[in-house]
């Protein structure tokens, strides 16, 4: 049972800014009394007794009207009333819940302690005792502003129930009717829970193929893939949080089928969608969103009563904020709700028509109302779609408007989405009408409601609402093709000219850039135009090309790699061989490379956009190139014509003569120096590049397609490794990995973790190994990046025989190889055939190993990775060869391995191979000769003594030395 109340009653109760006195029954508010009527207070005095607790409708009518049979009506206009003066919904303060069905009550915080929304019986109150908690993190800012809500609190209650437990629930309703504000509504509310909660608005999304990025960009995710989706899933599989998707209605089927895929995939995982049809998904629950209430016959109502009715209610709202002088009498009323009537109840509709009543008065409003509707509501009867009322009531205020704002809001149409002020009366502005005039226009349309503002980014941005759009795209239409291409051409130059202007070639193009991401919209609008049927390519080519860097600063590589195969495509003389083409062959080059492989493609590209920077005299420009084509020759394993195009680079760096130039050429060359085998001249240029360089900057990156700094740490770690330096290796590798985590790009940290993982298979540190190649895994999956991926199965099969399990790994890595050379990505093959031949070895497989090592050893020599070079030759001194005779050529491969060894200044490979050799020599009874060969090797090394590989010289050495010593005292008795 429920506690009863107390028998003494409060002398005062406070919440929020309000002060209650019982007693006196008075309210007041920052201590200003509040105009509230009797019944109203009776209604709070009864709610506020006990916060939290649910009344019903039957025990409020009972309390506040005890005498008297009254309708539910009533109740619902004093709560109304009651509501409205305690403000409730306004900057987000709440006093009233409803509970839909049942009754009311009161979940503000009092006075005594008590916090309401503890008791909460309502969905609300489910919602906070199952919600994830966000430890540093919420969505809330990336919601869009939230407006108040009239007549909408049912709604909200009934949609955060259903969203208690993980669904897939639809809000639909007439263009207009409010699901956006419901939607936006409810998603703050439940951030407030705690819930993480992100916002995808799909009206500026025209192609369907572009809804799952859509998705992850909402999220926060970066894709660089051609398959979004499944990075996406790949992304939220074990999150828990509400995807809100806005405006679906045009794209329908996509989301329909990707909102199952993730029902399917995350099921901790609540997707909330609006549009004007269902999607017709498995599962899917759908909340149709009514009209606004308004009285069916307001001949006998009072104003009060009228103005407790929700369409009402925002009729007089909007009114007042368009005309601050705005009063009703009962008879405007009347005729106020006869309009809401008319116009279905839907919000939008009933907002132009109270804009347009604080102008013109709320009569003549109502006679021009029927003027312009009759004939839409005969049709309306035989079952007119809803969707006319809204394109009646546009025609309305369309014909109502001057010419000059008629044209302007037709012109307005070109824009999807959000856009700046500057941009509308470029684009609006012609022979006809000039920028003051367009800009005139456009605020008397601001002031008309037809235009609204969108602070979501920017403060001077605005949007046409999209059924607004829709009715003004096809009026456009009828003005005639000249007036829609001419609107175009200036839209698609307007962006062209802005994007020229905040990206230039340079890294700090890419930050500028950047802040073009809310435009994305009107960009892909543009381009489509640009290369469409009555297009311009003189328009369209630049602005493929200066669109790079926000394409790449979103991740959105197989975007940017489109736009400009279409753009090389169509190039003309007006543009060959301009700075334009350097970009999109330079683009081009480097999204082919992460989205298809090392393909003639991209080879091609990059050098045509080697030569157009030459023949311009861009050495910044050359620089970036060179490095780029250094990259494209290392990964399909050419390392001799890498090594040239980095050597070209550093006399590049000499004549720009910067501290960031010969940074980037350093480690061109460091990197080639290192593969090739030239440790002892790899590591002072890789020490230098890491030394000039800049902290890692994201922007930087994406300027030259690669992160220089991360790529010369780990070449630094190797090389510091095959030297001898273990622990100067591991130090500096871990720190790479840090830095290269921070940058917040999936590519560079992939480079970071796949040497780090290689590192520790050569210091056969394996429970490192699995832990790095775990996280290269998840990162590599999660972004789609595919020659990644095909490479995780080999480096798994190569962690397996190290760990002594080679006979399913064999396979494993024949198969990844495959598959990474079916792409000529040839950066593992090596190490790849080295786990092969420990694979074959320790199965049995002599003759394979043999036939492989050889083979591996040929390209090595032939310039292929030299840094593999001792390490191969070793290993083949321990593969039995029949042809060779019993002794074989063990000895002699050894002391090439050593020799190769020594020469690369390798001293990790050197300490293998002298061990190898001095039990040889052990075995033939050659003590001395391995005492000679161990010495110094044991002598010298300043750290790594507790590797694997130094203790098992250490065990040598003992042996050698014990028997050198007994042979050294034999020989001084002999003596004696």
């Amino acid at each position: 049972m429920e506690p009863r109340p107390s028998s003494r009653e409060p002398e005062q109760i406070t919440f929020g800014p309000f002060r209650l006195s019982p007693g006196a029954r008075l309210l007041t508010e920052e201590g200003r009394p509040v105009g509230i009527g009797g019944r109203a207070l009776d209604l709070l005095l009864a709610l506020i007794e006990r916060p939290g607790r649910v009344f019903s409708k039957r025990e409020l009518l009972s309390r506040v009207w005890p005498d008297v049979v009254v309708e539910e009506s009533s109740l619902r206009f004093q709560m109304a009333g009651l509501r409205k003066a305690l403000g409730d919904g306004r900057n987000g303060a709440r006093y009233i819940a409803t509970q839909v069905g049942v009754g009311y009550a009161f979940v503000g915080q009092v006075n005594n302690g008590q916090v309401a929304s503890e008791a909460r019986p309502s969905l609300s109150g489910d919602l906070r005792a199952g919600a994830p908690r966000l430890s540093s993190f919420s969505r809330a800012e990336a919601l869009p502003p939230r407006v108040r809500l009239i007549g909408r609190e049912a709604d909200i209650e009934l949609v955060l129930g259903l969203l208690a437990e993980p669904k897939l629930l639809t809000i639909v309703g007439a263009g207009g009717s409010g699901k956006t504000a419901l939607a936006v509504e409810t998603g703050h509310r439940l951030s407030r829970e705690g819930w993480e909660v992100s916002f995808a608005d799909l009206s500026s999304f025209a192609d369907a193929s572009l809804v799952p990025s859509a998705f992850a960009g909402a999220l926060g995710i970066l894709v660089q893939t051609e398959d979004p989706l499944a990075a996406l899933l790949a992304q939220i599989e074990t999150r828990e949080l509400v995807l809100i998707i806005d405006n679906c209605e045009h794209l329908v089927d996509a989301v329909s089928r990707i909102a199952e895929r993730i029902v399917e995939a995350a099921p901790r995982v609540s997707i909330l969608a609006t549009s004007r049809e269902p999607l017709r998904a498995r599962n899917e629950q759908v909340h149709w969103l009514g009209p606004l209430q308004c009285p069916a016959d307001a001949t006998a109502l009072t104003l009060e009563e009228l103005s407790g009715f929700p369409a009402v209610e925002l009729f007089l709202e909007r009114a007042a904020a368009g005309n601050a002088a705005f009063e009703t009498s009962v008879g405007e009323a009347r005729l106020i709700a006869e309009m809401c009537r008319r116009l279905d109840g839907l919000a939008l509709p009933i907002e132009l028509t109270a804009m347009r009543a604080a102008l013109h008065g709320v009569e003549a409003t109502f006679t021009d109302l029927g003027k312009r509707l009759s004939l839409l509501w005969s049709g309306r009867r035989t079952a007119v779609p809803r969707q006319q009322t809204l394109q009646a009531t546009l025609d309305w205020s369309y014909d109502l408007l001057p010419e000059v704002e008629q044209r302007t809001l037709e012109r307005l149409s070109v824009f999807w989405g959000p856009f700046p002020v500057d941009a509308a009366r470029l684009v609006v502005a012609d022979g006809g009408i000039d920028t003051q005039a367009a800009a005139a226009a456009v605020d008397n349309l601001v002031a008309k409601g037809l235009i609204v503002p969108d602070r979501s980014k920017h403060p001077d941005f605005y949007r046409l609402l999209e059924m607004t759009r829709a009715f003004a795209k096809e009026k456009h239409s009828v003005r005639g093709a000249e007036d829609v291409q001419d609107t175009s051409r200036r839209h698609a130059a307007y962006y062209l000219a802005g994007l020229t202007q905040a990206a230039p070639a340079s890294e700090e193009g890419f930050e500028r850039a950047a802040r073009w991401s809310s435009q994305l919209g009107n960009l892909r609008s543009a381009l489509a135009w640009s290369f469409g049927p009555h297009g311009d390519l003189e328009i369209g080519v630049p602005l493929a090309a200066v669109s790079i860097p926000l394409l790449l600063s979103l991740s959105l590589l197989v975007e940017c790699r489109d736009w400009c195969e279409q753009a090389i495509a169509r190039l003309d003389d007006r543009h060959r061989g301009t700075a334009s083409e350097m970009e999109l062959q330079a683009a081009l080059g480097l999204t082919l490379m992460f989205t298809r492989g090392s393909v003639d493609e991209a080879e091609v590209a990059l050098r045509r956009a080697l030569a157009i920077s030459q023949a311009l005299a861009d050495t910044w420009g050359q620089l970036r190139l060179l490095a780029r084509l250094q990259i494209f020759f290392e990964r399909i394993g050419d390392f001799r014509s890498s090594m040239m195009w980095a050597q070209q680079a550093v006399e590049v760096a000499k004549d720009i003569n910067r501290p960031e130039a010969i940074a980037v050429a350093a480690s061109l060359a460091g990197v080639s120096q290192h593969l090739m085998g030239n440790q002892a001249l790899a590591r002072p240029e890789l020490e230098n590049a890491m030394r000039l360089s800049l902290p890692s900057r994201r922007s930087w990156t994406l300027h030259y397609g690669f992160d220089y700094r991360n790529r010369s740490g780990i070449a630094l770690s190797r090389t510091l490794w095959l030297q001898g330096y273990p622990d100067q290796a591991r130090q500096q590798v871990e720190q790479t990995i840090s830095e290269a985590a921070a940058l917040d790009h999936p590519v560079t940290y992939c480079i970071a973790l796949l040497g780090a993982v290689s590192l520790y298979l050569w210091m056969e540190e394996l429970d490192q190994a699995a832990a790095t190649l775990d996280e290269f895994s998840r990162s590599s999956e999660l972004n789609g990046l595919g020659p990644n991926i095909a490479a995780l199965e080999g480096l798994r099969g190569a962690l397996a025989i190290k760990m002594g399990h080679p006979q399913e790994a064999i396979a494993s890595i024949r198969t990844s190889l495959a598959r990474l050379q079916s792409n000529r990505y040839e950066m593992l093959t090596t190490t790849f055939e080295m786990a092969l031949v420990e694979g074959y070895l320790e199965s049995g497989r002599g003759s394979e190993a043999l036939d492989l090592v050889q083979q591996a050893i040929e390209r090595c020599k032939n310039g292929g990775d030299g840094f593999a070079l001792p390490e191969l030759l070793r290993m083949q001194s321990r593969i039995p060869n029949p042809s060779c005779g019993p002794a074989g050529r063990s000895e002699e491969l050894l002391l090439e391995a050593l020799a190769s060894a020594r020469q690369q200044g390798a001293r990790a490979w050197e300490v293998r191979c002298a061990s190898d050799l001095a039990r040889l020599w052990i075995g033939r009874g050659r003590l001395s000769d391995a005492f000679e060969l161990i010495a110094p090797l044991h002598r010298s090394p300043s750290e790594g003594r507790d590797t694997r590989d130094m203790r098992a010289l250490d065990d040598i050495w003992r042996l050698v030395s014990s028997a050198h010593s007994q042979i050294g005292a034999a020989r001084t008795t002999d003596l004696a």
